[in-house]
């Protein structure tokens, strides 16, 4: 399964990088093969400062070896080795009316000291964070994402739509990240779920993604906006950074463990604001984001 997988997450970061090429029209990824010393490595792939991405990454890897004791501390074991594969993607656009994006799958495997699988799950989702609010982008965001889980479990889409929504959740300011998506952890075998169905059903989700983020581009890339409306953006995107550093678990768990530093940080936009006390104007289209953001609402 880590190789089916991990050759599945090789093709995909073809597949997104290289569209999301053609949508820039400019600028390109660039490449950099990295080696982790304790065992494995991956593939980053950066592209900054393009005519429709500022900043973005669509990155793999393929790390193994002894389980760091924080993770074992984590999972209630002693020492083990373990298997971790998965792609992580970001993606900043310049244009404040293009929602900034995140997905991540990702496989992970433990083992005993015979070298036995002791444990197995898959785990991922996509979400999006817009800084004006398209109604219509955010329904078509979830229909793409609740398609993709009704052909496996039509229960999919409400549950991890709901883990979604509480997990990319700013609790310091009482506010969601973005307007959601997918959250999806530790997906094991059950007598309803094989392994192989978990591969099935998240490899459905992540050829999902380009099919829900880029119309999206495509809609809103050339409309034409201000100065101010930048300022927002920049303004939201702080409120992006403050998720990435104080909560996200995959962001945390790469800084306790010796993870690589410039992928883990990748994720971080290059313009950002942290304006005082900055409060939006009533009945502005600014606001209008920040009401959506105060509770969860059902898009599809």
């Amino acid at each position: 399964m880590k190789d089916k997988f991990y050759n599945y997450i090789q093709k995909l970061q073809d597949t997104i990088t290289s569209k999301l090429e053609e949508v820039d029209g400019n600028a390109t990824f660039k490449e950099d093969l990295w080696s982790r010393p304790e065992g494995g490595g991956g593939r980053t792939r950066v592209i900054e400062n393009g005519d429709v991405f500022e900043k973005g990454g669509v990155n793999i890897s393929a790390v193994h070896g002894e389980l760091p004791k924080t993770m074992q501390q984590h999972f209630g074991v002693e020492e083990a080795n373990f298997f971790a594969c998965g792609l992580s993607l970001v993606l900043h656009p310049k244009n404040p009316f293009v929602p900034t994006v995140h997905a991540n799958w990702r496989y992970f495997e433990m083992y005993n000291k015979d070298g036995e699988i002791v444990d197995s799950w898959f785990g991922g989702g996509q979400d999006l964070t817009p800084y004006y609010l398209f109604e219509e982008d955010a329904t078509h965001f979830h229909q793409v994402c609740k398609i993709a889980c009704d052909t496996h479990n039509t229960e999919f889409y409400p549950k991890y739509k709901k883990r979604c929504d509480e997990y990319f959740y700013n609790t310091h300011r009482n506010e969601a990240r973005g307007i959601g998506g997918l959250f999806f952890d530790y997906c094991k075998q059950t007598e309803v779920m094989s392994m192989q169905n978990w591969y099935n059903y998240v490899t459905e989700v992540g050829d999902s993604f380009l099919e829900a983020y880029v119309p999206i581009v495509e809609k809103r890339k050339e409309l034409p906006y201000s100065e101010a409306q930048r300022k927002w953006q920049e303004i939201r995107r702080g409120r992006y950074v403050e998720f990435n550093l104080v909560h996200d678990k995959g962001t945390l768990f790469g800084l306790k463990t010796n993870g690589r530093i410039e992928s883990i940080l990748m994720s971080l936009p290059p313009h950002v604001q942290w304006v005082y006390n900055h409060t939006p104007e009533k009945g502005s289209e600014e606001e209008k984001v920040l009401k959506v953001l105060e509770n969860p609402k059902e898009w599809v």
